[in-house]
């Protein structure tokens, strides 16, 4: 796996480099050699953040940490990728199964529910929309981490928005005419 690290409004250092690489190699059984992650670290209020982007040429891991120290950051960042693995192998698998970036049989079966993170809007994005079911959109939004998704519905050709609900159930919110 190839692992680009920024520091913003951070200053990282070699040893750090080095443990952000080692533990992201934990991961390495789960895809090919040509993986790239992307690690972006940066203060919040006097904690550390880490976020971590794998792009498995299709299948996107997200996962963004905040905590009083960058290696305790860190650590969660990889325990949370892996249970994030673990939870969706089935849907991958079906998605994604020609995909050879992604090892399916080495990510381990897992059954527990994932933890809910509350956060709030703090800016804008511009997202592309693809056609997809809301099903592919529902993935597509537990593993970026977020609690909706924008997308392009395949049937309809309109632009309709999944959601979590609180009863860990999903909505969908349709466009009118």
């Amino acid at each position: 796996m190839k692992t680009t690290i920024t520091g913003k409004n951070f200053n990282t250092y070699q040893h750090l480099e080095d443990t952000i690489e080692k533990k992201l190699e934990k991961l390495d059984k789960y895809f090919a050699e040509d993986i790239e992650a992307k690690v972006v670290l940066s203060q919040e209020r006097n904690k550390d953040k880490i976020e971590v982007n794998i792009n498995a040429k299709g299948a996107q891991f997200r996962t963004e940490q905040v905590a009083d120290d960058v290696y305790e950051g860190l650590d969660k960042a990889i325990d949370k990728l892996s249970r994030q693995m673990s939870k969706f192998k089935g849907k991958l698998q079906r998605k994604y199964q020609d995909n050879k970036s992604v090892r399916f049989e080495a990510i381990p079966t897992l059954d527990s529910a994932e933890e809910n993170e509350v956060g709030k809007v703090v800016k804008t994005k511009k997202v592309e929309l693809r056609p997809m079911t809301a099903e592919d959109a529902v993935l597509e939004m537990e593993m970026s981490g977020h609690d909706f998704f924008v997308y392009l519905d395949e049937e309809t050709d309109k632009v309709n928005v999944v959601y979590k609900r609180k009863d860990d159930n999903y909505g969908v919110l349709e466009t009118a005419e």
